[in-house]
């Protein structure tokens, strides 16, 4: 009889090794898919703001903004960050209208990338922490993907001159 209880008591540890080792690939999974989703959507929000201060130099500030949104919207992957931080400084030199609806374009494109740029940098982190625990990386819980990579770029937040205060 006693050995009945340690073979159970053995069942028992095995399986209880067995369900954390499938949550943690699952868990593992999972902040892998959502990293990948936040990185396409990061990817969307960049193409946005690229086009819409595009749409905006033509209107109005000509051949800088316009060559920084164009050279930011052909990027290859390798030069993207580069090209997305060249556009953010064109972008800071002039002076936005929140009032002219290229302006207001921009400035929501740039808001909604800061946003989106924030919710990439944390699930990218919390991605490789995942992978980066010893037994994840000893049973090798992330073959199946690309390691997940930050996207370094400044931040896109436009700062709108205040209006006079009325006297």
């Amino acid at each position: 009889m006693p050995h009945l209880w340690w073979a159970l008591g053995g069942a028992v540890l095995v399986a209880l090794v067995v369900v954390y080792l499938v949550w943690t690939a699952g868990r593992v999974a999972r902040l892998q898919a959502r990293a990948e989703s936040a990185a396409r959507a990061l990817d969307a929000h960049l193409l946005r703001r690229a086009a819409a201060a595009a749409v905006l130099a033509e209107k109005r500030y000509g051949v800088e903004l316009y060559a920084a949104a164009r050279i930011a919207l052909d990027a290859a992957p390798e030069e993207r960050e580069a090209a997305e931080n060249d556009l953010t400084r064109q972008l800071r030199t002039i002076a936005l209208d929140p009032a002219d609806p290229a302006c207001e374009a921009v400035i929501a494109a740039s808001r909604r990338l800061a946003l989106a740029r924030q919710v990439h940098t944390d699930l990218v982190r919390d991605a490789r922490a995942a992978r980066s625990r010893p037994l994840v990386r000893l049973l090798r819980m992330g073959r199946g993907h690309e390691w997940p990579r930050y996207f370094d770029v400044d931040d896109p937040t436009l700062t709108v001159p205040a209006e006079a205060p009325a006297s």
